[in-house]
């Protein structure tokens, strides 16, 4: 049989053929990471659950909202469309399928897989080195900023080492002695001293002296460290509100609430207040940049817009909204002050996507038949046959009151007799666009036993919670519950679904900007570990 060959020539032909594609392609990656232009400072921006979808919604948002309050191009066009590069990072963590945010944060931040959980140390159990210290060593300032709090999973991943992530009492001593020049976000509660929970002991006088507009001084630590304190005598200049970050020089500690700070549409409503107190996520990057350029050396700045995360696990897509909005604004003004130079490379992604989001078109409401102008229709209506979404919705987003975890809180509130489901009718109606009745609030308190219950777990540890339904493993988060049935109750009317109140294993956008050759290795699909060994090649000394 002339022209044809032999099985076993073919499949050797095809194995040289890709093996030669193979080695040409590592070559030429080989080449990219070796030629990375050298650059002076490294801006690092992670939006915690941001995946695609996240990115998608402001999008949408920005181009499709009839009363947007933003452009039509966002701060991620503008990246891209200026000289900027998108990728693909797969997030999972070490033998599993999906991350959470303490390995992930620790797989960005050192390029070594990361067991689930753990903070700045490998699958194997052995202490990570970090972007941020070996920045730190090689001269530059380093800094931290998160609207979450410091001690939290993200931050915690580049300047702390512990096994587990909720050890944030030992993740804040870990935090001060990190070398950081500039440390900004919310969760005082592990820097002071236990005795300050005592009423009129001389800690917590001291504290509410120090910080005169806190709505909470209370303590986690379990010992009367006073990490302050110990700040201080380390050269730190201390800030609890906008006043006092304003006037801080050097190295700057800042802590401006006992939690995590303002939401999304907190600071949507708050941020041209000017009697407001807690500074936004944008404000603190503009003072840590303000203060890491100092250092001839140049800097490496790490800026989580953390609360994208909080909103998925609730499946709440205003907040989410408002969150990506924070994230917009923030990258907009980073960008601004990258104009004209040459020395600075941004990278913005995600550590993970949260909530499984999206729009979607639905038999629900189906839209009328109605006459178009066109000549094709000039005998027919157009007749869709399903509900793709009305863009009136992402106006109706926007202008959410509250979050759901607030609104809840207000129920929870309540005296026993007067949590009804018409009380919650009228905390969502007052505070939503998308108005519940009395049936679905009768939905949304439902409550059965927990199927997943464990003895002593610290979220699963509730015997009864509230009645999931379908999907009800993924919902492991009880204070949650209610935020997500609220959410399915709604969807419907939303044009939207979520699949899950934890993580995805959802691939994420990785976006770049930077002077010659620096962005080239996040243009293509890599792993999270990638990203930090590109940023250390890309700002290694000459």
């Amino acid at each position: 049989m002339r022209g044809l060959i032999p099985c076993s020539l073919f499949l050797f032909v095809l194995g040289l053929s890709a093996c030669t594609s193979q080695q040409t392609t590592q070559q030429k990656q080989s080449s990219q990471t070796e030629n990375i232009t050298k650059i002076k400072n490294v801006i690092f921006m992670i939006g915690d659950g941001m995946g695609p979808q996240q990115v998608g919604l402001l999008l949408s948002y920005a181009r499709q909202a009839p009363n947007a309050v933003i452009p039509r191009l966002t701060a991620f066009d503008h990246l891209v469309n200026d000289g900027g590069q998108i990728g693909v990072s797969l997030p999972y963590a070490h033998d599993v399928l999906v991350t959470d945010s303490a390995a992930s944060a620790t797989q960005l931040a050192s390029g070594s897989s990361a067991g689930n959980e753990m903070i700045g140390v490998d699958y194997e159990g052995n202490k990570t080195r970090t972007i941020l210290e070996i920045a730190r060593d090689q001269g530059k300032a380093v800094g931290l900023v998160s609207d979450t709090r410091l001690t939290h999973a993200t931050p915690a991943g580049f300047a702390a080492h512990q096994r587990h992530r909720s050890m944030e009492n030992e993740i804040a001593i870990d935090i001060l002695n990190s070398g950081s020049d500039v440390l900004l976000s919310g969760g005082w509660r592990h820097w002071i001293p236990k005795n300050a929970n005592i009423a009129g002991s001389p800690e917590q006088l001291a504290l509410q002296k120090l910080m005169p507009h806190a709505k909470k001084i209370k303590s986690k630590r379990k010992d009367n460290r006073n990490l302050l304190l110990e700040a201080k005598a380390k050269g730190y200049s201390l800030a609890f509100d906008r006043k006092t970050l304003n006037q801080a020089t050097g190295k700057v500690l800042g802590l401006f609430s006992y939690s995590g700070m303002a939401n999304g549409i907190i600071e949507t409503k708050t941020k041209n207040d000017p009697n407001r107190t807690m500074p936004t996520l944008k404000e603190m990057t503009v003072k840590s940049i303000d203060t890491l350029a100092k250092n001839p050396n140049g800097f490496f700045l790490m800026v989580e817009s953390g609360q994208i995360d909080w909103a998925g696990h609730q499946n709440d897509a205003a907040w989410m909204l408002h969150e990506m909005l924070k994230m917009n604004e923030t990258l907009n003004t980073v960008l601004e002050w990258m104009k004209g130079r040459d020395d600075t490379l941004l990278v913005v992604t995600a550590d993970h996507e949260t909530g499984g989001f999206g729009f979607s078109y639905s038999g629900f409401n189906l839209p009328k038949p109605k006459k178009l102008s066109g000549e094709m229709f000039k005998d027919a209506l157009f007749r869709p046959n399903y509900n793709f979404g009305d863009p009136a919705i992402l106006d109706k987003l926007y202008q959410q009151k509250l979050v759901y975890s607030a609104i809840f809180k207000k129920y929870n509130k309540l005296a026993e007799t007067e949590r009804t489901p018409r009380a919650l009718v009228e905390l969502v109606n007052n505070n939503t666009e998308f108005p519940i009745n009395k049936t679905e609030a009768k939905r949304i308190l439902e409550t059965e036993s927990n199927l997943y219950y464990e003895d002593g777990h610290y979220s699963l540890g509730k015997k009864t919670v509230s009645r999931i339904g379908a999907n009800d493993a993924y919902y492991v988060y009880a204070k949650r519950h209610q935020g997500a049935l609220l959410a399915r109750v709604k969807a419907n009317d939303m044009g939207l679904t979520w699949s899950t109140g934890t993580h995805t294993s959802t691939p994420v956008l990785v976006f770049s900007k930077g002077p010659g050759t620096s962005t080239e290795p996040f243009t293509k699909i890599i792993h999270h570990t990638d990203i930090p060994k590109y940023l250390e090649k890309a700002m290694m000394n000459n």
